[in-house]
């Protein structure tokens, strides 16, 4: 008779653990209308936000961003006045955050200037909650966009920054064996880069260490 072999598996069923869901976006609302702040505040938590603060004036605006670390802001008002302008330069500079603004001010130098102090979205056509949504959309996407925008820039001014030092290396390095070599600037660069491509190294790093070797000797 054919005996039956059960094989047992040494490796334990993979169960899959369900995903957790996403946390609710954190809001702040400045409204010195109590009101109204408790009407869009109803209404964003009803579509899934997370009002982490309501402020009746933006005085104490970085402040309160420190502490309850909003990922957006709505700031609804007449004008923005120069001090609120002012904290949201701040306040973009140190905590950049995307900011919503609802004004009745239509003027285009205070929309330029609110968009210079960091709003990401300027609506002056009334606070309208059922609308709220699809405006902090847009205002994270243009935020996230200019961000990416930000860093790039920086990318590049720093790219600048170490090519301008590397130059000025290599040109003190090139100085240093045209004096001691009696070498043409043509073959100073030229035995520079050989030394770089002896040491695998970029050729601003060969000329720092030529330098350092001659301050040595010095």
């Amino acid at each position: 008779m054919q005996r039956k072999t059960l094989t047992v598996s040494s490796k334990p069923d993979v169960v899959s653990e369900p995903a957790l869901p996403a946390a609710p976006i954190r809001v702040m609302l400045v409204d010195e209308s109590p009101e109204r702040t408790a009407m869009l505040k109803t209404s964003l938590e009803s579509s899934g936000y997370e009002v982490v603060e309501a402020l009746a004036t933006s005085l104490e605006l970085i402040a309160a961003v420190e502490q309850s670390r909003p990922e957006v802001i709505i700031i609804d008002v007449d004008s923005p006045s120069r001090d609120v302008l002012e904290g949201l330069s701040v306040m973009g500079r140190d905590h950049p955050r995307p900011v919503v603004m609802f004004a009745n001010d239509d003027d285009t130098q205070t929309i330029r200037a609110a968009t210079r102090a960091g709003v990401s979205a300027y609506v002056v056509d009334g606070l309208v909650p059922s609308r709220v949504k699809t405006i902090i959309d847009v205002a994270r996407a243009r935020f996230e966009e200019h961000q990416a925008e930000l860093a790039s820039l920086r990318e590049a001014l720093q790219d600048t920054q170490q090519r301008l030092a590397e130059r000025k290396l290599v040109d003190r390095a090139k100085g240093i064996l045209m004096q001691r070599k009696q070498l043409s600037e043509e073959a100073a660069y030229r035995e520079l880069r050989e030394l770089a491509m002896r040491r695998k190294l970029r050729i601003g790093d060969a000329a720092r260490l030529l330098i350092e070797a001659a301050d040595l000797l010095a």
